[in-house]
This record gives structure tokens, sequence and C-alpha cells, in this order.
């Protein structure tokens, strides 16, 4: 039975160091983005983090901010406390 997060374990992250995701300044999360543009499921990663409105990190090679601003176009209220 598969799960919603089946697909992290074709991530190539699965292999790296969790740290690299979560990098605190903006030389890291460039290196995080380069290394999800190689990963074979860098949409469907963007998509759980946009779905569980995850605020930290490097998800789908895009940063918090990034995402911040797809879910505002999409048309999704986003809490003032995640900002």
């Amino acid at each position: 039975m598969e799960t919603t997060t089946d697909w992290m374990e074709d991530g190539i992250c699965r292999n790296l160091n969790p740290d690299t995701f979560f990098p605190s300044d903006g030389v890291g999360v460039e290196v995080a983005k380069r290394i999800c543009a190689t990963c074979p499921v860098v949409n469907t990663c963007l998509e759980f983090a946009l779905e569980n409105r995850i605020d930290h990190g490097v998800w789908g090679g895009t940063s918090e901010r990034q995402r911040r601003r797809i879910l505002k176009a999409r048309g999704v209220r986003i809490p003032i406390y995640s900002l």
C-alpha cells in the first residue's frame, strides 16, 4: 500500500545530511536547490511541501519564501505567524 510519502524513497536527499536542506544562509539555500534540480521527485516534493504548508527548509527546489509566493499565487491564505 502506497502512502503519501513513499516518493521520498526516490529522493536524492535521502542519502544526504538533512542539514543540507535546512540551511542558515542564502548560499546554503542555493546549494540545496542545485541538488533538488537533479532529483527525480522534485515536483512531488514541492507539492507535498505546499499541501502540508511546510515553512522551513528547501523542498522541491524552493525556499520558504518561494513556497509562500506559490501559495499566494494559487490563492491560498497563509497565516501571519508563518511569515
